[in-house]
């Protein structure tokens, strides 16, 4: 069990390095984009075409896929909560690489996730026996994990037809509820996909199974799901506050998604439920830190002339002459300088 868990927790580690990363590659690739094609938020795909994004999408890859195989070892209320991880890897990054300052409230809600990520490895319940796919599919088909399921598309279908074309430019909750939602259900897919694999390669096919293959489907359209309402919220949001408000949010629901389908919390102590309910109180409380120390989103930046429009200026040319500017009249080619009515207040 220590073994496995080991395995589990290294692999968490890395993934959680490269997804931390991928946000800014991602990140950057989406503002390359935004320069000649329309941004993802207002529903452009021209990130596709822009080799950065795909770099951010190849280490996205390579984390996820470490994740992956982490899920094989170990259970999800272990591996999720090692997430914190990718928040500081990309709250730093993007001070240094997006100026998307990371004052000192984001430092300490940095360290506050970090700290009840560790209470909650340190408190997780052991990864359950599981012989066959068949078994998973039972956990799956059980009453409280398909309200669980219902609950969750229907949550999703009101945030995608009705909340986001009414705020979902301006509710960060919006895109990252879509995303934290549907990821704890592909985490589960995920789950039962790798302990399939696992299986299989112990010598138990499980590929002839139909269950393994159902499961595969829906995590192909989760992750889909995912990765275009991530991109959205990439391209709106702050970085920096994308990250951790991902994270409280997914980790918390797939947590709960797995103690509902794969029963984590039998047999675990009052002790261990409270410790880990205090390392979720810890997380959360990092993220409303952070989101504190948000930096305002700046405005678009409009052109010289927008600037200048309409409005009276002042041109000052070679020979010290000082002549009054209208906005409807071209620019002078002999100026060198422009006052505007501002500069005097």
């Amino acid at each position: 069990m220590f073994e496995t868990n080991l395995i589990g927790f290294v692999l968490a580690v890395a993934s959680s390095a490269c997804i931390g990363s991928s946000f800014i590659i991602k990140k950057k690739g989406l503002q390359r984009a935004a320069s000649y094609s329309s941004r993802a938020s207002s529903g452009g795909y021209g990130y596709l075409r822009e080799p950065l994004w795909w770099i951010g999408m190849f280490t996205m890859i390579v984390g996820e896929f470490a994740n992956f195989v982490a899920y094989m070892y170990a259970p999800a209320v272990l591996v999720t909560p090692l997430g914190a991880l990718s928040i500081i890897v990309s709250s730093i990054l993007a001070h240094f690489l997006l100026k998307e300052k990371l004052r000192r409230l984001g430092i300490l809600g940095c360290v506050l996730c970090v700290v009840g990520s560790i209470i909650i490895v340190l408190h997780a319940p052991g990864e359950p026996s599981i012989r066959s796919v068949d078994e998973i599919w039972e956990l799956a088909i059980q009453p409280a994990f398909l309200l669980y399921t219902a609950s969750a598309v229907a949550i999703t279908l009101v945030l995608v037809l009705y909340c986001e074309p009414r705020s979902g430019q301006s509710n960060i909750m919006v895109y990252i509820g879509v995303c934290s939602i549907i990821g704890s259900l592909t985490v589960m897919s995920i789950k039962a996909i790798g302990i399939a694999i696992k299986l299989t390669l112990e010598g138990s096919n499980q590929a002839a199974h139909l269950q393994t293959w159902v499961f595969v489907m829906i995590a192909m359209s989760c992750i889909i799901t995912q990765l275009n309402y991530l991109n959205k919220a990439l391209d709106t949001f702050n970085t920096a506050v994308v990250s951790p408000i991902y994270y409280a949010m997914f980790t918390s629901l797939t947590i709960l998604a797995s103690a509902i389908m794969f029963k984590d919390w039998s047999g675990q102590s009052a002790s261990d439920i409270v410790s880990v309910l205090c390392g979720f109180a810890t997380v959360l409380s990092g993220t409303m830190v952070l989101h504190s120390a948000r930096d305002p989103d700046k405005p678009p930046t409009s052109d010289a002339y927008t600037m200048l429009s309409p409005q009276t200026s002042w041109l000052v040319r070679a020979n010290g002459e000082i002549w009054m500017q209208k906005d409807d009249n071209g620019l002078h080619p002999e100026f060198v300088a422009i006052i505007l009515p501002d500069h005097f207040k």
